[in-house]
């Protein structure tokens, strides 16, 4: 009798090199059947090009991958799919303009007569979001969902298609804390039915909780693959960057200045639905301080960025920076006022994808006088510059400032935004989700320089998921519930749970003009969230 292969996927001596750096260096991995493996490692530590090679992205320069005991050539997606190896992307793979239904089938399509069929799709589809509790609108254009709603629209593409070996790519970096708990549930439901998962993420608490095993990769090369009930977070964060992590970094309290940022009555409409968003808000933010708003995603946090920004259009009330009216004026000019901004979609607002590095790092200050004189760009002047940034935020690249922006990872490529955005000189950084995708390391940096920020006296306006990164950082903490403030916090004498509460419209409290708490929140009758169906005393 033939003995059954241990591995249902093994990747043997992987060699894949770029110009200028060997991203993946003799790299072995096993993946057992029925198992969740975590694939951990720094910013260009190599796991999504890893990843890319078994799923037929890039054909390695050396090394072998077996399915099942057997080698095979994966050389195109195709290939992948053919041998039921599906994946997700960090950056999804969706057609904006289709619908949810057409993103699934896409590739894949039942057809009659040369006509598209989608009957049997859709009740595929629909019996696969039963099972695995992914709901979503099939009829909804990609373009109208929220990133919660798209990745699912991702995990459901690849159930659609019998895939039995499943990647995630950073699954988490853009979901909720309730979207992850979600997540969370319904792959160890896949692992529990047989499916084989590979998981790369840089949050240790998720791996500690849904791995079986988990492999640490550290500049191309492997550190070593550890069985999660054997180890702890400090452990696979030590192996992951090769020194001591702190996961709290200590901060001084803070030392209120001036008023930087004025938010007085603001209201701003979606364009597309014309629902307000955003209802009457108002706070402050002085030199010195973070003040972070919290909320579950969707609750008009967004809206109140760009609106505060310049990337939307107030309907109604005033933002006031450095005592001067911004409302309507553009961006440039809030720039030259004192404002910086990590804004929430590095891609899409950003960076120039096909810019290089030093590009994108002077990308809002190429008329300084320091790059450029009397229209000429001073190109040493520039790279030197931008030589600087990539070495004090420790930047991965292949080619140095040299390097495309869009071939780099995601945590780099935030890197990039966080570097320049801090650097810049201002008075006010308004910070969105800074440390979406940065591994341990980076985020302790990361952390640490808004801390120094707000020590030099710039005002930071903070908006985090991560109600971690919220309680550590934060000097003041502000929850935002359809679209209104509902709570003020002094983040020493609050708790998770009860921010949870606030976060889930069960609680509110009056908040004043300037963002000051009125009194104790009020009890409300609110049974679930908007997405998920979670119920209160559920939020953590």
């Amino acid at each position: 009798m033939e003995e059954k292969p241990q591995y249902v996927i093994e990747m043997r001596n992987i060699v894949k090199d770029f110009p200028g750096i060997r991203a993946n260096d003799h790299i072995n991995l096993q993946l057992k059947k029925g198992e969740i493996h975590a694939l951990l490692g720094e910013n260009g530590a190599g796991k999504s090009t890893l990843m890319s090679v078994l799923f037929g992205l890039y054909q390695p320069d050396e090394g072998a991958i077996y399915k099942d005991g057997k080698e095979v050539h994966i050389k195109s997606p195709n290939d992948a799919t053919a041998l039921h190896i599906g994946m997700v992307h960090q950056h999804f793979m969706l057609v904006e303009c289709f619908s949810v239904l057409d993103n699934i089938i896409l590739g894949d399509e039942d057809s009659h007569g040369g006509w598209v069929t989608k009957k049997k799709a859709r009740a595929k589809c629909e019996e696969l979001m039963k099972k695995y509790g992914l709901e979503v609108d099939l009829n909804a254009k990609v373009s109208d969902i929220s990133v919660g709603m798209q990745q699912r629209t991702e995990i459901l593409k690849m159930l659609y298609r019998d895939n039995d070996i499943l990647i995630f790519d950073e699954p988490t970096a853009v979901l909720t804390p309730q979207e992850i708990e979600n997540l969370m549930k319904t792959m160890k439901n896949m692992a529990r039915e047989g499916k084989s998962i590979l998981f790369i993420s840089h949050k240790l608490n998720e791996i500690m909780e849904v791995a079986d095993t988990c492999t640490v990769l550290r500049k191309g090369k492997c550190i070593g693959t550890i069985a999660t009930k054997d180890t702890n977070q400090q452990k696979l964060a030590e192996m992951m960057v090769g020194r001591e992590v702190h996961f709290n970094v200590p901060k001084a309290d803070a030392k209120p200045g001036k008023e930087v940022l004025n938010v007085s009555h603001l209201f701003v409409k979606n364009p597309y639905t014309h629902k307000e968003t955003v209802k009457d808000v108002s706070f402050k933010v002085h030199s010195g301080e973070i003040v972070c708003i919290a909320g579950i995603e969707g609750n008009g946090q967004t809206e109140l960025v760009n609106a505060i920004t310049g990337l939307e259009n107030v309907k109604k009330g005033n933002v006031v920076l450095n005592n001067i009216d911004v409302t309507k004026k553009s961006i440039f000019t809030k720039i030259k006022n004192g404002m910086s901004h990590i804004p929430e979609d590095r891609q899409k607002y950003g960076l120039v994808l096909d810019y290089n590095i030093q590009q994108n790092m002077v990308i809002e200050q190429y008329r300084d006088k320091r790059f450029s004189n009397h229209g000429w760009i001073n190109f040493k002047k520039r790279k030197e510059y931008s030589d600087q940034l990539i070495k004090l935020y420790d930047i991965r690249t292949s080619q140095g400032s040299e390097t495309i922006t869009r071939s780099m990872s995601g945590g780099n490529q935030q890197k990039v935004i966080v570097g320049r955005e801090l650097d810049k000189n201002h008075s006010l950084l308004v910070a969105v989700q800074p440390t979406r995708g940065l591994d341990v390391g980076a985020v302790e940096s990361i952390h640490k320089k808004i801390i120094a920020d707000r020590d030099k006296g710039s005002a930071v306006l903070l908006v985090s998921l991560e109600l971690e990164e919220v309680m550590n950082l934060a000097d003041k903490i502000l929850v935002m519930y359809e679209g209104e403030i509902v709570g003020s916090f002094d983040p020493k004498n609050v708790t998770i749970p009860e921010l949870g509460l606030y976060m889930a419209g069960a609680k509110r409290m009056k908040v004043d003009e300037n963002g000051n708490s009125l009194g104790e929140g009020v009890e409300k009758e609110v049974a679930t969230l908007v997405e998920g169906g979670h119920k209160n005393e559920e939020i953590k």
